[in-house]
């Protein structure tokens, strides 16, 4: 696989401009994924911290499910990697745990995302609430925060993958 990454035009209108710099962020995680071993993505490789590339790709795919479908669509979508047991169990990949199967969870999550923003304009209004943000939201501050969300995550990544066989990139 080979990830392509594009930014928005330059004069893009304000819907496609975030559209477009939250799929280049989606694009460049992915990007920072390729060619490496299920063991090389689950591997935990800036001590102390926790966090790996699949960690990042699994918790990223709570947040989608958490912004455009509990917050945004005020579905009942429960967690997919973390409960009591384990709070922050999607940055705790196991053995059995693959890099297939967290992609394509990674890859449905960005599906249903776009599901639910299309045909809504950028002003509208979440049906859901978020935990740490009482009232709705619009749209507009969904789209922007996970922009930022991923440009942050996608600066662990390259951490990260320097560390496991020195890659490097923009």
């Amino acid at each position: 696989m080979t990830t392509q990454r594009s930014e928005p035009g330059q004069n893009a209108d304000e819907r496609t401009m975030l559209e477009g710099w939250l799929d280049y962020h989606r694009a460049t995680l992915a990007w920072k994924c390729e060619g490496l071993t299920d063991g090389q993505l689950r591997a935990a490789s800036v001590a102390p911290s926790e966090l790996s590339l699949m960690g990042l790709v699994r918790h990223m795919a709570e947040v989608e499910r958490s912004w455009f479908r509990r917050v945004f669509a005020g579905e009942d979508a429960g967690p997919i990697y973390f409960g009591e047991a384990d709070p922050d169990g999607e940055f705790h990949p196991g053995e059995a745990d693959t890099w297939k199967d967290a992609y394509e969870t990674w890859q449905a999550e960005i599906e249903a995302a776009r599901r639910n923003a299309a045909g809504h304009s950028l002003d509208e209004r979440s049906q859901g609430r978020h935990h740490s943000h009482p009232e709705p939201c619009s749209l507009r501050w969904i789209y922007t925060h996970m922009i930022e969300e991923y440009a942050r995550h996608n600066g662990h990544a390259d951490l990260i993958r320097e560390a496991i066989d020195g890659a490097t990139g923009e």
